[in-house]
């Protein structure tokens, strides 16, 4: 591939949306120190990381669009699935969480199914 010379302001453009991410995504990594309860723990890096995430995609977008001469958007794919998959993985683990902290006898939000007991010893009343 032969290398072409950007504009300066599209590597300015890049640089900063890249530094942006990165930038976001290491707040996000930061906070699992941060919070204190593994609800809060799960819940705000992943939306931060998919922040993240869109920024540095976006980045890619633009740079290798400006760089081929042509729309290029096959990296929007990355961040599409990612935003798909991050909240969809987090649902799960937070019930996987909320069902083994309800069978401990920690004081967590009652289960509003009928199929499984919010009570440990499965004693109903």
């Amino acid at each position: 591939m032969t290398e072409v010379d950007l504009p300066i302001w599209v590597q300015i453009l890049v640089s900063v949306l890249v530094l942006g991410g990165t930038l976001i995504t290491l707040i996000g990594a930061l906070s699992l120190f941060r919070l204190p309860s593994y609800y809060e723990r799960v819940h705000t890096p992943s939306i931060i990381a998919c922040a993240g995430c869109w920024l540095i995609v976006w980045s890619s977008v633009f740079f290798f669009s400006l760089q081929s001469h042509k729309p290029s958007f096959h990296t929007l794919l990355i961040a599409v699935l990612l935003s798909v998959a991050v909240p969809i993985t987090n649902i799960f683990l937070m019930r996987a969480a909320l069902f083994r902290d309800r069978r401990m006898g920690k004081d967590v939000p009652p289960s509003l199914s009928r199929i499984v007991s919010a009570n440990p010893e499965g004693n109903d009343a």
